[in-house]
């Protein structure tokens, strides 16, 4: 459940952030007990925006604020 709620948010946030941004939540099984934020160009490069893992103890270091991974993806665009 916190997964999901602070995918939905990071989700937000970049939908709101960059008009029409296709964003696929877990389009293949995760890895258990991480949290990590990718970007797939339109060549097929992927750039990692956000990693949890390595974050940690507590638990709430290995979850994004928002705003952190929409700072992340508009540098990667440029």
């Amino acid at each position: 459940r916190v997964f999901g709620r602070n995918a939905a948010a990071v989700s937000e946030a970049l939908r709101g952030a960059v008009a029409h941004l296709p964003v696929d939540i877990n389009p293949r099984q995760p890895r258990r007990n991480s949290f990590e934020v990718s970007l797939v160009k339109e060549d097929g490069s992927t750039v990692e925006l956000w990693s949890g893992i390595g974050k940690g103890p507590p638990r709430k270091l290995k979850f994004p604020q928002p705003e952190a991974v929409v700072e992340a993806l508009k540098s990667s665009l440029v």
